[in-house]
């Protein structure tokens, strides 16, 4: 093994463990987002709300969240910034979301929780793993309502699969109903009338405060190293928090004087984006436009700023499967361990053309990172990300990008080592550089 390959697989791996770390302690968008500020606190970052008046110093360092669940972190350099260089990528994963009422009775012997499917997951994997929820729930105090977050951090469930004696034709194939078959079972009878309790116990409240939640599965197995030089990674969630964790470190190491940085990470992803928090809402406009005000800019000299802008759209990509590699492009092959994945797409599911690609291939030339490029078989659909969604309320110039791993959308994903550290690498290159855009499609990085 080379020096170089040697050097950057122990890099991956440090960055990789901290990954994983940031995983456990995220089982749901809203801890996603808190772990963020706390981290951007520690790192001297002012919290600034939406319904509140700003006031934005010239070098200063600021956060705002929506709905608990997305957030936009952004460095102002000066009142003279050229641009915003923007990363984006979601704090979600496909999951069940517990319904109200959620407790269902089994002939006097067991306590199942009613649920509904979060986003397109594949229904198989969640067989059989432990599971516990986690999320948020909503307190009445006096005449306010307070939000808590919550996490059973402990084995607390699990969806029983049936067994092969009474389902012969199982794996022949088989068409799983959401309602029937994926409900989680809970307890035994004594379980009956405690998911309440439990939840009340966690957030230290009273039972009968809590008036509504918003609470979601998640897989307890925790992450981990694996491969004959383990140079994979296996964890939940690794769409999409392998991009927000890579995204938002290269944004705290890096940031340049004529550009404002913005980390972007938003939820809903997984459902469509059309949420108030999602990437067709307003709040990453609204927030480039507040910038732009404190900072005494003219709506002309705000849209000047927007045409010479860049967004990297980043979301996870898929790798080639070893047991199903004809899915795959014949010639767009992207392999795990191989590089930042370019995504492309005709119909502009994905927001990269030839400019804004080109424009990527040299931060990663910059940043001495390998990337590979991915497009979906003629023949088959593929889906959208943020970037294409978000363009609709803010025109800037994008490229979509992801790092390549396997079982996207299993609550136990693969992806590689390496790639950790080459996301992380290329996104601080990112803010580091003066993206400039000039005439007839072109731009200039220094």
């Amino acid at each position: 093994m080379s020096h170089y390959r040697r050097h950057h697989k122990i890099m991956g791996r440090e960055e990789a463990k901290e990954l994983l770390t940031f995983i456990e302690k995220s089982p749901s968008c809203y801890h996603v987002i808190q772990n963020l500020k706390k981290e951007l606190a520690t790192e001297g970052f002012k919290e600034v709300y939406e319904g509140k008046p700003w006031v934005l110093e010239e070098g200063g360092r600021y956060y705002v969240s929506r709905n608990g669940s997305s957030l936009i972190a952004f460095k102002v350099p000066g009142r003279t910034f050229k641009g915003f260089q923007i990363i984006s990528s979601h704090s979600d994963s496909p999951s069940f979301k517990v319904k109200e009422n959620p407790e269902i009775e089994v002939e006097q012997q067991y306590v199942k929780l009613n649920v509904e499917k979060y986003g397109g997951m594949l229904y198989a994997p969640w067989f059989d793993r432990p599971l516990s929820v986690a999320g948020r729930i909503l307190i009445k105090e006096g005449n306010q309502i307070q939000t808590k977050l919550v996490n059973i951090n402990r084995d607390l469930m699990l969806i029983p699969n049936l067994a092969i004696h009474l389902n012969r034709k199982v794996n022949e194939g088989y068409v799983y109903n959401a309602q029937e078959d994926m409900l989680p079972l809970f307890g035994d009878a004594a379980a009956k009338g405690t998911f309440i309790k439990i939840l009340a116990e966690n957030a230290r409240v009273q039972e009968e405060s809590i008036i509504g939640s918003d609470l979601f599965l998640y897989n307890r197995m925790k992450g981990t190293f694996w491969g004959a030089n383990e140079e994979y990674i296996s964890s939940t969630k690794l769409d999409d928090l392998q991009c927000v964790f890579t995204s938002f470190n290269g944004f705290l190491a890096g940031s340049h004087p004529e550009n404002v940085s913005v980390c972007c990470v938003l939820d809903n992803e997984e459902v469509g984006s059309t949420t108030r928090q999602g990437a067709a809402s307003t709040f990453l406009k609204d927030t480039l436009m507040r910038i732009s005000g404190e900072m005494e800019k003219s709506e002309s000299e705000h849209l000047m700023a927007l045409d010479t802008s860049f967004m990297i759209s980043a979301d996870n990509a898929h790798g080639v499967h070893p047991n199903y590699a004809v899915k795959t492009d014949p010639t767009n092959r992207p392999f795990l361990n191989q590089g930042i994945v370019i995504k492309y797409s005709a119909n502009q599911k994905y927001t990269t053309d030839g400019v804004t690609a080109a424009l990527f291939k040299l931060i990663c030339e910059k940043a001495e990172v390998p990337f590979q490029t991915y497009m979906n078989r003629s023949d088959i659909e593929g889906g959208s990300t943020l970037g294409n969604i978000s363009n609709t309320q803010v025109a800037v110039n994008s490229v979509d990008i992801g790092l390549a791993q396997l079982a996207m959308h299993s609550p136990y994903e693969t992806a590689g080592v390496r790639d950790t550290y080459y996301m992380r690498k290329a996104a601080e290159t990112f803010y580091n550089s003066n993206i400039c855009a000039i005439q007839s499609g072109g731009y200039t990085l220094t």
